[in-house]
């Protein structure tokens, strides 16, 4: 196996989990959207997104939609931990920013 589809799968199973995470919604996690100012129900949109992200990244016809939705995703959550200061969620999502740069790259 290459290393574009380690990268790739690994990416597939980070945003499923996550989403799978989301979705679900535990107390920490609904806290956590409604700290950052969110919507009630905001996580299963995001959780949901994420989903759907791995899927497409997952299928090769649908690879670019979902590297290029599971960016905007990632942004998002970037700015929204430096805008209120969470720092604490900036590691999980560099390992995201690692993996689409590496899935991107070697595309």
């Amino acid at each position: 196996m290459t290393v574009h589809a380690v990268s790739l799968w690994h990416l597939v199973a980070a945003f499923f989990g996550a989403g799978i995470f989301n979705a679900i919604g535990t107390p920490g996690t609904q806290s956590d959207f409604a700290r950052w100012g969110y919507p009630r129900g905001w996580n299963w949109l995001t959780g949901g997104l994420e989903m759907i992200v791995a899927v497409l990244i997952a299928r090769p016809g649908s690879r670019d939609v979902g590297l290029v939705l599971g960016a905007v995703i990632i942004v998002a959550a970037v700015l929204t931990v430096f805008r209120h200061r969470d720092f604490s969620h900036l590691l999980p999502l560099s390992v995201f920013g690692v993996l689409l740069a590496v899935a991107v790259t070697l595309s």
